[in-house]
C-alpha cells in the first residue's frame, strides 16, 4: 500500500479512538455532565477535580488505553507485517497517535469541543518511543520532569505545556539522520502545537498569576 494512503487511513482511524471522551461518558454514568461543572474541560485534571481521585483516574486510564491500541497495533503488528523499517514505523505510529489526540480534542458528537490531549500524548509518547533504549531513557526523564514540574509549582498545566516538548526533541535525537526526518519533526510539532493551543487560557493565566492550583477548589473556566 502507498505509504501516504496508509498514513491517511491511520489518521483517520486514530480519530476514531480519539472521539471516545472517557471523563463525559464517565461523568454522564455517574450523574455529572463534566462539561458543565468545574473547567468545563473533559480531560483528566477536570474529572479530578469534579469526580474525585477515582474518576479522575479512570478518565486518566480510559484516555491512556484510547491511545495505546491504535498505536500499538500500528507499531507492532501493522508495520512489522509490511516489512516497515525502524523510522517508518515510528512515523505511522506518530500519526495514528496523532489522528487519536485529534479525536480527543475535537470530538464531533461534542461540537469538536473536547479535552486538551496531555493523557492521551502522553500514551502517544510511550508507545511510539519505546522503540528502542533511547525512548525508553526519554520516557523515564519525561515522566520525571512533568511529576516534578506539577510537584512543586502545582500547575498541571506547566507540566503538560513543558513535556510536550518530548516529541521533536526525540524524534530528532532518535532519527535526525533519517531521511523521514522532515515529516516526523511536521507530525512531532503539531502535537506540541495541538497542546499549546488547547492551553491558550491556561497560559494567559500562568503569565498573569491567576492560573488554578492543583487541589484548589473553586471552579473556573479552563
Amino acid at each position: 500500500m502507498n505509504p501516504i494512503l496508509l498514513a491517511v487511513i491511520l489518521l483517520i482511524i486514530g480519530y476514531f479512538f480519539g472521539c471516545f471522551s472517557t471523563g463525559y461518558f464517565l461523568g454522564k454514568k455517574s450523574g455529572h455532565d463534566i462539561r458543565k461543572e468545574g473547567s468545563g474541560n473533559i480531560g483528566t485534571t477536570n474529572a479530578l477535580r469534579t469526580m474525585g481521585a477515582k474518576g479522575g483516574a479512570i478518565t486518566f486510564l480510559g484516555d491512556m488505553a484510547k491511545a495505546f491500541v491504535p498505536t500499538l497495533l500500528v507499531r507492532l503488528v501493522l508495520c512489522p507485517a509490511l516489512s516497515y523499517s525502524m523510522d517508518m514505523t515510528y512515523l505511522l505510529t506518530l500519526v495514528t497517535g496523532l489522528g487519536v489526540v485529534a479525536g480527543h480534542n475535537f470530538p464531533f458528537y461534542l461540537h469538536f469541543k473536547g479535552g486538551k490531549g496531555i493523557a492521551v500524548s502522553a500514551a502517544v509518547i510511550m508507545s511510539s518511543s519505546s522503540i528502542s533504549v533511547l525512548g525508553w531513557s526519554m520516557i523515564g526523564i519525561g515522566w520525571s520532569i512533568f511529576l516534578l514540574v506539577v510537584a512543586i509549582s502545582r500547575y498541571v498545566s506547566l507540566g503538560s505545556l513543558i513535556v510536550v516538548w518530548y516529541f521533536p526533541i526525540f524524534s530528532m535525537l532518535q532519527f535526525g539522520d533519517s531521511p523521514l526526518i522532515v515529516w516526523m519533526m511536521c507530525v512531532s510539532l503539531i502535537f506540541t502545537a495541538l497542546a499549546y493551543i488547547k492551553h491558550a487560557g491556561n497560559i494567559k493565566r500562568l503569565l498573569h498569576g491567576t492560573e488554578r492550583k492543583l487541589g484548589e477548589k473553586k471552579a473556573g473556566k479552563e
